[in-house]
């Protein structure tokens, strides 16, 4: 069963889409972002070691990628507005449970099932609503993480310090509940999606996407603490964030401008960004003071927006847009082991090295596995584009010039003419 769709409107009421999204992206996966700023203080509170911390992000990022299915799921069977509505509800509920002691591991569920009934159909309508101009409106969506993150570092830094950690998400809490108001503005478009049998290249890309969630979520989460081991005061710190943010945005924006121009393959383009990203990881270890941690913050953040710019159009190149809702929740399904077992494991090796470093460099080597698979998956792709062009070879009857072609009709015709006379 083939789905049905109609042609994308590539404008008009979709930049609305484009502006909602942009807001739900910025009040989901920038408050997930700046969590490493609460990182020191939930330690210090519980007295944990940071690899049992770093479960804190790992549960709620696993919990996010694992309701993806669902949120699509339920996006096909209702509205991408039902769900987003639902995601916000969720989030504030999250940020809320987590101020109690007792059922602060609720946070973790609560608030990445919230992220995901928002973040999922939020990315998934823009799609929709767009196909020439898809790349570049996937970026400006995309582009929110970045512009709330640059606010909130600094906004952040400040409620801890006035409300403390716990008062702090509280009012975080509140923030999130504008994503139910985003929610209804995506105004649904009429398409009916059935997930076939996944093609090689689908399984490919699933194993980018686990090594890629793998590492995303450490260098955030380890950036702060590395700062403070560096001896960098609060205010400096906070400020990293901000930067990252900043050249992130711009990172999302040129890059989707780029691909919107169809200069070079989206997949091609995704390749050489995470090879950007991977090596800016390993140098950031590199930095001892402020200044040479600011410069290499600055090139990771660069070179992960251009990679989050485009990796969810390669998904739709990838699987096509009947099948997008449902293969985008498969997708951040099989990612979830990534983004599960990636925090936690870099707080081992951070453990075990007594070294904050130590994470960025898991972090850079797993980049450079998800690249390889991204070559396997680009070579294979051109293997299927050059049978698929030997198959429509035209049929050996066919004379191959037009000339002779030319000759044999007018030997017809004298031959017809001969028989009449």
């Amino acid at each position: 069963m083939h789905a049905k769709e109609s042609s994308p409107p590539d404008g008009g009421y979709g930049w609305v889409v484009v502006v909602s999204a942009f807001m739900v992206m910025g009040l989901t996966a920038a408050v997930l972002k700046t969590f490493g700023l609460f990182f020191v203080e939930i330690q210090e509170h519980f007295d944990e070691l940071a690899s049992t911390i770093s479960w804190i992000t790992s549960v709620t990022i696993a919990t996010f990628h694992l309701g993806a299915p669902v949120a699509s799921s339920l996006c096909v069977k209702y509205s991408h507005r039902a769900v987003l509505v639902t995601g916000g509800l969720l989030a504030f509920s999250g940020m809320n449970t987590s101020t109690v002691s007792n059922w602060c591991y609720l946070y973790w569920c609560f608030s990445g099932l919230g992220i995901s009934f928002s973040w999922t159909p939020a990315i998934s309508i823009v799609s929709h609503y767009f196909s020439k101009r898809r790349a570049l409106a996937n970026a400006i969506a995309s582009a929110g993480e970045c512009a709330f993150a640059f606010t909130f570092g600094p906004l952040f830094q400040w409620l801890i310090g006035q409300y403390g950690w716990k008062g702090a998400l509280l009012i975080i809490g509140g923030i999130q509940l504008n994503i139910c108001v985003c929610g209804v503005l995506m105004r649904p478009l009429t398409s009916n999606c059935c997930l076939e049998a996944k093609r090689p290249e689908f399984v490919l890309y699933a194993m980018f996407g686990i090594l890629a969630a793998m590492s995303f979520f450490v260098p955030p989460l380890f950036l702060v603490p590395l700062s403070y081991s560096l001896g960098i005061d609060e205010s400096w710190t906070a400020s990293l964030l901000s930067i990252l943010a900043m050249v992130d945005f711009a990172g999302r924006l040129l890059c989707g401008w780029y691909a919107n121009l169809h200069v070079t393959k989206t997949i091609h383009l995704l390749t050489m960004t995470i090879t950007l990203i991977s090596t800016s990881l390993m140098l950031l270890p590199l930095a001892n003071n402020y200044l040479s941690l600011a410069i290499f913050t600055g090139f990771y953040g660069f070179f992960f927006g251009t990679t989050v710019a485009v990796h969810i159009t390669v998904l739709a190149d990838v699987v096509g847009m009947s099948d997008f809702d449902s293969a985008l929740g498969l997708f951040m399904l099989i990612r979830s082991t990534g983004g599960f077992l990636g925090p936690p494991l870099a707080g081992l090796i951070v453990d075990m090295a007594g070294d904050y470093k130590a994470g960025f460099y898991m972090a850079g080597a797993t980049l450079v596995l998800a690249a390889v698979f991204l070559v396997i998956l680009d070579q294979f792709q051109q293997r299927s584009e050059r049978g698929s062009q030997t198959n429509t070879k035209p049929d050996k009857s066919t004379l191959p010039y037009p000339s002779l072609h030319f000759l044999k009709l007018q030997n017809r015709r004298y031959q017809e003419h001969d028989v009449v006379v």
